[in-house]
């Protein structure tokens, strides 16, 4: 008995030292994830709404982690899954945070299943690829931290026989079975349908406060429809609407011009590629007055854009130019226009030999920060405004044929997947079931699929969102991975 007392001393010992030889701070684990937070910040992000979204919300779960690491006592480590759009560097550039541009960037997942700030700040660098060679500089005595993975660090390995003996947890073991328990959407519903439910029933009054305000402010200015770029809470979108009805009985005057016209409430003012009247949420009431009184003006650069696209069209042998909000970057109707000015000037000047209407019915969108074109799942091109002409000629001839089966398929997938979303909803007795823009059609089809052959009580009168990770939101709705296990 002595020495097993004597062991257990000793262990107490050097793991006390061990652990105060790889504790990093919070303030250190902010420096030391500073170049991760200039890949990832949102900010970083303006022109691409669905990735700004997921990075938005990968973060605040990630502090949340980051947090709980750091409270006394704190023992509930569940793994955790996170989604980030990682900035790319420019070639040949330095490690230093101000080489990373905006012209590209790459989705990185990763799961954080480590007991203490170091090895969480490490995996998470090691994981989006980023430099690890700064956190040696910090007051911190740790190996470097090689592939990712969580090890625990321990000059001496006990015989499994001590554990049994003493009654105490192996560590060893303990880390191993966080690293094999792999979160399933029924294990994750059990621990957070209750969080839920109270935030969606707290919630109820604001949801009915903001229906009754959009649909007086519909009514009242014979808007097409209001919407929001961003997922704002209700409370925020409550508070937005209320200074739109003050701005109404103000001046009213200014707002004759918005009929039949949808608002969306975003990041700034102006007027949208789509022809939306956008009004920034951090603007005050002289900011969107001077919106509504300059909508004369953009009604008739939005005929000369739709001029502009039918001149590319007839160079690109009939292929429509659209603009589809959700999946490209927000932009005033001044920036497309001159987006499409200088593309129009390349094709011209370049003279691609497309056969008149050879190309009608198919159709393309334009983003500037692409390089090289692709065809996407609904049938349309995606052509970079610096594509090279030949580049650009091959590309669309190649896969001409594939696009129209695409178009083809388009209605019916839509149609599937409507279909789908309104079975699930009727099956689990839903309040709303909906997607994140982010998740195509095809991995919002498979995930109705699959959750129409579990049984879900849980669901009933939720607000069910398909993203890319779980979380619940502030108003109670359910976030959950379209790939969920």
């Amino acid at each position: 008995a002595f020495y097993y007392f004597i062991r257990l001393c000793l262990e107490k010992v050097l793991l006390q030292c061990i652990f105060q030889s790889r504790t990093l701070s919070g303030a250190d684990a902010i420096n030391a994830l500073r170049p991760f937070y200039f890949a990832v910040h949102p900010d970083f992000f303006g022109q691409h709404p669905k990735e700004r979204e997921v990075n938005e919300n990968s973060l605040k779960r990630l502090n949340g982690y980051l947090e709980n690491l750091q409270k006394p006592g704190f023992r509930s480590f569940k793994p955790t899954q996170l989604t980030f759009y990682v900035r790319e560097r420019e070639p040949n550039s330095s490690n230093l945070p101000e080489s990373f541009s905006a012209s590209g960037f790459r989705a990185v997942s990763f799961t954080l299943h480590t007991r203490d700030l170091l090895s969480t700040v490490l995996d998470i660098l090691n994981s989006c690829s980023l430099s690890t060679e700064h956190v040696q500089s910090l007051n911190v005595n740790s190996e470097p931290h090689k592939e990712a993975k969580s090890t625990v660090d321990r000059p001496i390995k006990w015989d499994k026989t001590y554990y049994s003996f003493t009654g105490f947890k192996d560590p060893e073991e303990e880390l191993e079975q966080a690293q094999r328990m792999e979160t399933t959407l029924i294990s994750w519903l059990d621990d957070n349908e209750a969080s839920a439910v109270q935030k969606l029933k707290k919630s109820l009054p604001l949801r009915k406060e903001l229906e009754r305000l959009k649909f007086e402010l519909s009514h009242q200015l014979q808007l097409s429809d209001i919407r929001w770029q961003r997922s704002w809470g209700i409370a925020h979108r409550c508070s937005q609407l209320h200074s739109l009805g003050r701005l109404v009985q103000q001046r009213p005057e200014v707002l004759k011009n918005v009929k039949g016209h949808t608002v969306v409430f975003t990041d700034r003012s102006g007027m949208s590629a789509a022809g939306h009247i956008m009004l920034g949420t951090m603007d005050v009431h002289h900011h969107w007055t001077k919106i509504f009184e300059r909508l004369p003006n953009y009604y008739k650069l939005q005929k000369r854009l739709l001029l502009l696209e039918d001149r590319i069209s007839e160079l690109l042998g009939g292929i429509q130019v659209i603009y589809i909000e959700e999946l490209q970057p927000l932009l005033t109707l001044e920036e497309y226009y001159e987006l499409l000015d200088s593309f129009y000037n390349r094709l011209r000047d370049s003279r691609l030999p497309f056969h008149p209407r050879s190309l009608r019915g198919l159709k393309m969108i334009l983003d500037s920060d692409r390089y090289a074109p692709s065809l996407h799942e609904f049938g349309h091109f995606t052509i970079p405004t610096i594509c090279d002409p030949a580049t650009l000629q091959w590309f669309i001839f190649a896969k001409a044929q594939e696009a129209r089966e695409n178009l083809k398929r388009k209605e019916e997938m839509m149609l599937t997947e409507k279909e789908l979303i309104d079975t699930s909803t009727e099956k689990f007795s839903l309040d709303r079931l909906y997607k994140e823009p982010s998740v195509s059609s095809a991995q919002m089809i498979g995930c109705c699929r699959r959750l129409l052959e579990e049984s879900l009580p849980y669901l009933q009168g939720m607000h069910l969102c398909v993203s890319h990770f779980y979380s619940v939101l502030q108003d109670g709705d359910l976030c959950i991975p379209w790939n969920w296990k």
